[in-house]
């Protein structure tokens, strides 16, 4: 019996390796989609940076998507694609800062929504990244604010009764994450509050293996305070 799929969109960020390397671990085929490849992953797909438009870009990445699969449908859609962009409405980039934020959040979910209708199976997980901070407003932060605060709306309409998903929906939201970038961009931070990477995939290989384990359309606010996380 050939080993189930998961797709990782996202997969050569920092979250995202470690998605693609723990899913290769249980035994998974794991399909990747980014900006560039990661040789760890089963398939790859690099998406080309001419492709501009959030059509161009589905339409490649779906073609590509099929062909792998060949009618096989997927256990799990992981989209941990993203970055975070600061900025108030009176900043210099402010509108490019926006754009950059809903290309990289919400232009991504969207894609990861459209090959969860089309492959997802019946019970499978499909996972979008939101923020925490992103559930209140955001004077510091807006574009990026606004582009997590519209991911959030996509789980919550995606887990409703004809969203065109027949598998479960659940929301990520992160405070901040342990990663080699943030500690190199804010050094004296308390490391005990940040949640490291694995224990968010772990959370989420949980959430796929016992389905009674998550509420679907439930948007999950990660807390971590003297190295202990919860997922509320």
């Amino acid at each position: 019996m050939a080993s189930p799929f998961v797709i990782v969109y996202g997969g050569s960020g920092a979250l995202g390796s470690v998605a693609v390397r723990l899913f290769k671990q249980r035994m998974y085929q794991v399909i990747n989609i980014d900006l560039s490849s990661n040789d760890s992953a089963d398939h790859s797909i690099a998406v080309p940076s001419s492709l501009q438009t959030l059509s161009e870009q589905s339409t490649y990445i779906a073609d590509k998507v099929s062909v792998i699969l060949n009618d096989n449908k997927v256990d799990a859609i992981v989209c941990v694609a993203g970055g975070w962009q600061g900025g108030n409405a009176a900043s210099k980039d402010f509108i490019g800062s926006a754009d950059k934020s809903i290309k990289q959040s919400v232009n991504t979910s969207l894609i990861a929504s459209s090959l969860a209708a089309r492959h997802l199976s019946s019970n499978g997980l499909l996972v979008l990244a939101g923020a925490a901070p992103a559930l209140k407003g955001t004077p510091g932060m807006i574009g990026y604010g606004m582009a997590k605060a519209a991911v959030h709306h996509l789980v919550t309409s995606l887990a409703m009764p004809g969203s065109g998903v027949d598998g479960r929906v659940v929301g990520i939201l992160p405070v901040t994450l342990d990663t080699e970038e943030n500690r190199s961009a804010m050094p004296a931070a308390d490391f005990s509050s940040w949640t490291p990477l694995t224990t968010v995939v772990e959370k989420i290989y949980t959430w796929l293996t016992s389905p009674a384990e998550c509420e679907s359309g439930k948007l999950y606010s990660i807390t971590t305070e003297n190295s202990v996380t919860k997922f509320e």
